[in-house]
């Protein structure tokens, strides 16, 4: 997976699991996610921000600071889905 792929899907399940801290799968699916990033893109200290229409993502890898913007129409797909239908999305602990 390249860096931005692995990085967009970070983005949209960490916006959704910060929108449903009580999503066991949203949390687990992050944690899996951040890990891959670690581990396989060496990336460090990653962190997020969100103005207007954008989302911006900073980051480290290898001391070189970098940095993807991603719309937020397209990161959000993923939670809009789940708020339209959330009956499709319950939380089995």
């Amino acid at each position: 997976m390249k860096l931005q792929d692995a990085v967009y899907n970070w983005l949209t399940i960490t916006v959704v699991a910060h929108a449903r801290p009580d999503d066991a799968a949203a949390q687990e699916t992050e944690r899996f996610f951040a890990d891959l990033l670690r581990e396989d893109h060496a990336v460090e200290q990653i962190a997020y921000t969100k103005e207007d229409d954008v989302y911006t993502v900073a980051f480290t890898v290898n001391n070189e600071s970098r940095t993807f913007r991603f719309p937020a129409e397209l990161v959000e797909t993923m939670l809009d889905q789940i708020n339209r239908e959330p009956e499709k999305y319950v939380n089995y602990e």
